[in-house]
């Protein structure tokens, strides 16, 4: 396997992005190849799409895994913004950017003007609830010819070419965007993969499209499958019914032939996430009691197999910057003795939530429940599939969550999964958290240009959202992925936002 052209090495620097100017390589540079001799890729996936493959859902990384959709730039190794439809931008002032198009076309045969990417950020901006990527600013973009557009912010955003290489900023031709807001990526993308049908949760299928700007894919199409049981989608790979199998659990994986387990260091972190709006954990010495019952690393072997690391905070060994600029947390509340955690309980029970989509999870929740319950909380478990229970989690209708989270999705930024998770009016807030002084951290690291010092300003907002208790870090994981011996190209991505590009073939 290969780590992507573009991007998704471990090492996110963010140096080179936040210079203000950066010029492409040659369009078409990237594959070229003119097919390759195997057939179709049969892919099974984990997580079925919860709003139809919408860029403005959670749905919008399987159309950036998949090659379907792209916006103005993407990731390269280090983690930097590298051309996409953008060819070139430069910086005109801290809030005003250009950016120049390269020359490409939709899948529908139209052309990738400046007002279609105005359009297409446009409907990004109005969609509800708005992308978490957008969630900490306000994007101003206009055509100033057929091939330039400037986008502006209200504030400095230092950050912007990395932004805009988030899958829920993808570019989509004009016929994608109906009139109640929805966008459908069907046929619409600019991508080397055409999703040409969508059927509900389950399945999918993509053909090559030959007038990518980047060259012919080699693969003729792909067929998708979405499998939400781990062990089945092991199966599905150990039976030769997909040739990629992702996310597969850590009990399977030493099932798998070895030449077929493929692991990804993984930016990925699992975290018990305490609801601090309503219930139980308005409490702070309940939520102190919680953490100190909860000890991750009793999951590391028992639960994850050996794929995962304790946790140290929010950024694992993926961020390799993140260790050395911790900080200590201080000023965390007192927790509450067993016999104390009962008397405030008063035989109330914890609502402990997590999902199936990744195997690991429930048995995750069934020891930390032992553990809670040693602490003198009574605990009842939900589990369900991730988008039967979504709404219900942002509702704040649990108590505890067990979590896995990407934390450099949206932007490859850490600024960006701080604002959408823990920010007062964040759109992904999920621990209801809000605290002045977490809210005060966070947009001083947003606004700063330098990259040691944000880096430096990511960690002070790090320590002050454990300070709250509002989670408890748990491992970070070591994503592992199932390919088939006769597979070539599969992009090994930490970030979990690449699979597919114009390489990937069957021999």
């Amino acid at each position: 396997m290969r780590t992507p052209p573009r991007g998704l090495l471990l090492t996110l620097a963010l140096t080179p992005l936040l210079a203000g100017c950066f010029v492409a390589s040659e369009p078409g540079s990237g594959s070229g190849a003119e097919g390759g001799p195997g057939g179709r890729l049969r892919i099974a996936l984990a997580v079925p799409p919860a709003q139809a493959l919408s860029p403005y859902s959670n749905d919008a990384t399987v159309l950036s895994k998949l090659s379907v959709a792209e916006g103005l730039t993407a990731l390269d190794g280090n983690g930097a913004a590298a051309p996409a439809l953008a060819k070139s931008w430069k910086q005109v002032n801290p809030t005003t950017w250009t950016f120049e198009l390269r020359e490409a076309t939709f899948q529908d045969g139209h052309k990738v003007t400046a007002e279609s990417v105005v359009k297409a950020l446009d409907h990004a901006d109005a969609a509800t609830p708005k992308p978490r990527v957008l969630s900490d600013v306000t994007l101003t973009a206009k055509a100033d010819d057929a091939d330039t557009v400037t986008i502006s912010t209200k504030a400095a955003d230092p950050v912007l070419p990395l932004r805009l290489a988030s899958p829920a900023l993808a570019i989509l031709s004009d016929k994608a965007y109906g009139k109640d807001g929805a966008a459908s990526p069907v046929g619409t993308g600019t991508g080397p993969f055409k999703l040409t049908k969508l059927a509900g949760k389950s399945k999918a299928a993509l053909d090559r499209y030959d007038g990518y700007w980047g060259g012919k894919a080699k693969a003729p199409g792909i067929d998708i499958t979405w499998i939400a049981d781990g062990t089945a989608r092991a199966n599905a790979l150990r039976g030769g019914d997909v040739d990629i199998a992702e996310w597969i659990p850590t009990a399977q994986a030493k099932l798998l032939d070895a030449k077929t387990r493929h692991e990804v260091p993984s930016v990925r972190t699992d975290s018990l996430v305490l609801n601090t709006g309503s219930g139980l954990f308005t409490d702070p010495s309940l939520r102190a009691a919680a953490r100190e019952a909860v000890d991750g690393s009793a999951l590391v072997d028992s639960v994850f197999g050996g794929y995962a690391d304790p946790a140290q905070g929010l950024f694992g060994p993926a961020v390799p910057w993140a260790a050395d600029k911790r900080l200590e947390v201080t000023g965390r509340a007192q927790a509450a003795t067993p016999a104390q955690v009962k008397a405030e309980t008063k035989g109330k029970t914890l609502r402990l939530a997590t999902y199936t989509n990744r195997a690991e999870l429930p048995e995750a929740a069934t020891v930390l429940q032992q553990q809670l319950e040693q602490a003198g909380f009574t605990v009842k478990q939900d589990v369900r599939e991730y988008t039967q229970m979504e709404a219900d989690l942002l509702a704040g209708k649990y108590d505890a969550l067990v979590f896995s989270r990407v934390t450099l999705l949206d932007t490859g930024d850490a600024v960006a999964y701080l604002t959408s998770d823990y920010t007062s009016d964040g759109v992904y807030n999920i621990a209801r958290l809000k605290d002045p002084e977490v809210d005060q951290a966070i947009r001083s690291a947003a606004v700063e240009g330098n990259v040691t010092k944000r880096q430096q300003k990511i960690m002070a907002a790090e320590a002050e959202i454990l300070r709250t208790d509002a989670l408890v870090p748990l491992v970070h994981e070591k994503v592992v992925q199932g390919i088939a011996t006769d597979v070539e190209g599969v992009l090994l991505d930490p970030r979990e936002r690449s699979l597919i590009d114009v390489d990937t073939h069957l021999k």
